[in-house]
């Protein structure tokens, strides 16, 4: 892009940033990369080039791993002057905001180009072409980098890659935020910001006012806010229930979530706590929403609501009653108030003011904490869309309302979709000949500070949340009745003249859960309850009996103005999916033991903290995440093939042994292939088939998972031929260049091959064979391939199979080939230092530098995000095995 690009988006009457400026260095090349919070924080990348400098904006930063690819979208170019500016560009102005300059430094081409002129031009051709290859010294990024034009991300759209040498890093590099000009962060050059674009140059200026400030548009708000200090242990401000919707013009509406209330206070110095609507702590229950506010530094106070959304957006208390790990659904944070910021104590303000500083403040960069959308709009149309949607309801708020703590305010009411109520259990029946492990749960309310029985429930439970209940009540069981009244539970009604006899347990009143139902009877009782769930965030005393109050009674329909329904009052405005991700994982950090259901089969997990990679702090439960997340990827290559069990129950500093036969060990659903010893005893291998048999696997301490290269339908015939490359004491470039001969000789004789790292010190290539050949064709092919890298590179490998014959060499094993051999599959953990994986890879990664640590249960899942599975090849087509003979025979003799 042209200089005068950036001349255009500027008026130089109103801003006078630079509008030319060359380099006075004639040897060199120079880059510089500003870190700059203008509407959305983002790093500029400038490379000087043609005079100017070439400009890209990086959203998230460079990256030091080969691995990360980061979005690089071209912008104008910018003059040569504005390489060494931090300070303020004017609000108002084209890229207003606050500039740092993160790192700077010369730079050149990758290609031994002597002379800047000849580099420019070179790499201004490179420029056109749309991949520029280059090598950085600067102060914190060295060594080479590649920016490549990209589709489908317009024609501005490229990709800054870090190549892999001896500068590449797994380490977040941008966690180094300081200027390396004035060693600001950004808060500090915004807060004491010296210098301003003025006058064709950069120039001191007067420490910037707080109306100048970027919260400009909110500080005349705060001003009016008294100061105070953080309010610790008060509860929320509750709406009251009218009995239908209602248009005004002086009212906001937004949806009723289905969750859990909650507070989130917030201090710069980290302290951070995510609270029930009693003060019951949500940190470890609800850990990632807690994770993501413990990244804000701000002094703040917010109301919101915990939920778990479906895939149309559509909070599911079940689910979030349930919820103990990522696996269990997506969780949100929407947030609808602001109580306290800064100091400042907002809740005299009116709500319409809370909402602007809410919107100003709260963080967008992680889409599970969101701002809950407010409407100007009809509320009875508004109710329609809740509706038609499967909502809960809609609450009503004053737009000048103020924010009272612990009260249920006329500002704020609610219209519900469905009958729910919550109640206390007090206890729990138990009917005749019945197996499961109670039959309904007997309910109450507080009326005038007493608990009045208000029906039972017997339906909308599991059999596990039934054990999982039964658990909670034990501790609770009392032989008195909380009622004051007795009720009778076999008492008939004239849905059920007869209904079966049945045993009372009574319980003290603490638990609360939350029923639904169709209507309340003259004689107080819910008719076709069902259970939703139970209620953690409140407490039993103040569950009262919730009466809808008439509309009439609470607002004054004289005022009530014509309403128009705005247009925003949709599905797509109102409420939104979660954000389409990778799996999430299967264990909370917190429980040491826990069951989970995994392709409907119970399953155990003990001992989860225990350090199965001590040296890496990686636990068991980490492992058992790790096979949860990437179990797309890794089934293909387990699924209906004998496994050969590799136990390390102790981790991998502990004692390790294979296990083949799990007959009677295995669970019952567990699938087994049947095979002989040779001497007349049936043994059973456990067959790869689905998430449960993996993770039960896991649970055995198998860290790696070794799969047949034949499955149970063919036992005879391999899916694919291996070669094994397994140095001894060489490095792992010589096991790089045995890979590319292997490589080599594949492509001259027309043969498909796909790598991976063993994720111990060798490499394993697979050739697809589609089961149409024996073990026995197999191996022989192998051994013809390993015969020509043999041929090419002796002086460093052996096809000698005894270690003591090798004399050190790397053994080209081709024996593996056989039936029952295994080795470790795709995308399976390996008992090694770094928790590395058996990773498949481009081709054009296999080069010297390449280290096995590379690839490991820190990364694994992120690299198969951006690249997918690379080895679907391998079960895919297999080769012509006679005609590649013959090839062989052609082309080597």
């Amino acid at each position: 892009m042209a200089l005068e690009q950036y001349k255009k988006k500027r008026d130089f009457k109103k801003t006078t940033e630079p509008q030319a400026g060359t380099s006075k260095d004639n040897s060199k090349l120079h880059f510089v990369i500003q870190k700059h919070a203008a509407s959305h924080l983002h790093y500029d990348f400038r490379l000087e080039m043609e005079g100017v400098l070439k400009s890209w904006a990086v959203p998230k930063g460079p990256s030091t791993d080969p691995k990360t690819k980061r979005l690089a979208m071209m912008v104008e170019d910018h003059p040569y002057s504005y390489k060494d500016f931090e300070g303020s560009i004017p609000k108002g102005e084209y890229g207003g905001g606050t500039v740092i300059v993160w790192d700077h430094g010369t730079y050149e081409p990758i290609e031994t180009i002597k002379g800047k002129k000849a580099q420019d031009k070179h790499l201004l051709a490179q420029l056109k072409a749309g991949s520029l290859k280059i090598k950085l010294d600067g102060e914190k990024l060295k060594g080479e980098y590649a920016l490549v034009k990209t589709h489908g991300m317009g024609e501005n759209g490229w990709l800054l890659i870090k190549h892999k040498d001896e500068y590449a890093a797994t380490a977040d590099i941008t966690k180094k935020d300081k200027s390396v000009l004035s060693g600001k962060t950004i808060a500090e050059m915004e807060k004491h910001s010296e210098k301003v674009w003025q006058h064709g140059a950069e120039e001191d200026i007067e420490l910037k006012s707080d109306a100048e400030k970027p919260e400009a548009e909110i500080t005349s708000i705060l001003k009016k806010a008294k100061k105070k200090k953080i309010p610790i242990g008060m509860k929320p401000m509750l709406a009251t229930l009218v009995d239908e919707p209602f248009d005004d013009p002086d009212w906001l509406y937004e949806v009723k979530w289905d969750g859990y209330r909650a507070l989130a206070f917030l201090k710069k110095n980290g302290d951070t706590e995510l609270l029930s609507r009693n003060n019951k702590q949500f940190n470890e229950r609800f850990y990632p929403i807690y994770k993501i506010l413990q990244t804000w530094s701000m002094d703040v106070v917010l109301d919101g609501e915990i939920l778990v959304l479906n895939e149309k957006g559509i909070s599911n208390f079940g689910k979030l009653q349930n919820w103990r790990s990522e696996a269990d659904g997506d969780l949100v944070y929407y947030v609808f108030d602001v109580l306290w910021y800064d100091g400042k104590d907002l809740t005299e303000l009116p709500l319409v003011e809370r909402q602007e500083i809410l919107g100003k403040i709260l963080p967008q960069e992680d889409d599970r904490i969101r701002q809950s959308k407010v409407f100007r709009t009809s509320g009875k149309e508004f109710f329609k869309a809740a509706e038609k949607m499967g909502l809960e309801g809609i609450i009503a708020k004053k737009a000048s309302g103020c924010y009272t703590f612990n009260n249920r305010s006329s500002d704020w009411l609610k219209v519900k979709v469905h009958q729910r109520q919550e109640v206390v259990i007090a206890g729990f029946t138990k009917n005749e000949n019945t197996s499961k492990s109670f039959s309904s749960l007997l309910l109450g309310v507080y009326e005038n500070g007493k608990l009045t029985y208000v029906g039972k429930v017997g339906t909308g439970f599991s059999d596990q949340l039934q054990r999982e209940m039964m658990a909670q009540f034990k501790p609770l069981i009392t032989s008195k009745s909380p009622f004051e009244i007795l009720p009778d539970v076999n008492k008939p009604s004239r849905f059920r003249p007869n209904p079966p006899k049945a045993k009372a347990t009574w319980l003290k009143p603490e638990l609360v859960c939350e029923v639904a139902y169709s209507e309340v009877t003259s004689d107080g009782v819910f008719r076709h309850p069902s259970f939703k769930g139970m209620r953690e965030d409140k407490p039993a005393l103040d569950v009262v009996r919730e009466a809808a109050v008439e509309t009439e009674a609470v607002i004054n329909f004289d005022e009530i103005a014509e309403v128009k329904v705005s247009k925003e009052v949709s599905h797509a405005k109102a409420i939104k999916p979660p954000k389409a991700s990778g799996r999430k994982s299967l264990l909370n950090p917190k429980d040491e033991t826990q069951v989970r259901k995994v392709c409907g089969h119970e399953l155990k997990f003990t001992h989860l903290s225990k350090l199965y990679w001590p040296e890496d702090k990686v636990s068991k439960r980490d492992m058992f995440n790790y096979y949860y997340q990437v179990a797309d990827y890794i089934l293909p290559y387990l699924k209906d093939r004998p496994m050969s069990l590799n136990r390390f129950p102790g981790g991998i500093n502990g004692k390790g042994f294979y296990q083949k036969d799990v007959k009677g060990k295995a669970p019952d659903w567990a699938k087994t292939f049947p095979y002989s010893t040779g001497e007349g005893e049936e043994k059973e291998y456990l067959v790869g088939a689905d998430e449960a048999t993996l993770l039960w696997m896991a649970s055995l301490g198998c860290i790696e998972m070794n799969p047949w290269f034949s499955r149970v339908s063919a036992p005879d015939n391999p899916d694919y031929c291996v070669i094994d490359l397994d140095p001894d004491q060489h490095s792992f470039d010589q096991v790089v260049e045995a890979a590319l001969q292997v490589k080599n000789i594949l492509d001259q004789i027309e043969v498909p091959g796909y790598c991976k790292t063993s994720g111990s010190t060798g490499m394993h290539i697979y050739i697809p064979l589609a089961a149409a050949y024996t073990y026995e064709q197999s191996q022989m092919f192998a051994k013809i391939i390993v015969s020509l890298v043999h041929r090419h590179i002796p002086e460093f490998t052996t096809l000698e199979r005894m270690i003591k014959a090798r004399g050190g060499k790397m053994y080209l094993d081709f024996l593996q080939n056989r039936p029952g051999a295994t080795i470790a599959g795709p995308y399976s953990l390996r008992p090694k230092p770094g928790a590395t994986v058996s990773m498949p890879l481009h081709w054009d990664e296999v080069k010297p530098g390449l280290a096995m640590k590379d690839f490991n249960i820190f990364n694994t899942v992120e690299r198969l995000k951006s690249e997918g599975d690379l080895f679907n090849g391998v079960l895919g087509k297999g080769i012509d095995l006679a005609k590649a003979i013959e090839k062989a025979k052609t082309v080597f003799g």
